[in-house]
């Protein structure tokens, strides 16, 4: 990857790992515009600071529009999540090796014995 190309990566990392920046992407990927209510209650413990801050990095990235209906993504926004749309398939299957190293680790319960020895 030549260093321009891997700036260009950088750059957009940057702007993703931002708190809440994903969540706000992924809350508008139906394609249905929200209310800035709506888009709170869709990303879920976002406080209006952080929203309106994250709004305006994803708006001025060109990911996120404002039309008359409420805020929606731009046809890039809608790429990127096309790119992004295997991480559903992914994260599934990843929670699910997760749940399964988790049991492999924890002992196995003991069988209760006889309440009292016998005599």
């Amino acid at each position: 990857m030549s260093s321009k190309e891997n700036a260009a990566v950088n750059q957009l990392l940057a702007l993703l790992e931002a708190r809440y920046a994903l969540r706000v992407l992924w809350a508008l990927r139906d394609g249905h515009a929200q209310t800035f209510r709506l888009l709170q209650d869709s990303v879920g413990g976002i406080t209006p600071n952080t929203l309106n801050t994250r709004i305006k990095e994803l708006r001025e990235a060109g990911l996120v529009i404002h039309g008359g209906d409420g805020y929606s993504l731009t046809l890039s926004g809608q790429d990127l999540l096309r790119r992004l749309s295997d991480l559903q398939a992914f994260a599934g299957k990843w929670q699910a090796g997760q749940a399964k190293k988790a049991a492999a680790v924890s002992p196995a319960p003991t069988p209760p014995g006889p309440p009292f020895p016998s005599v």
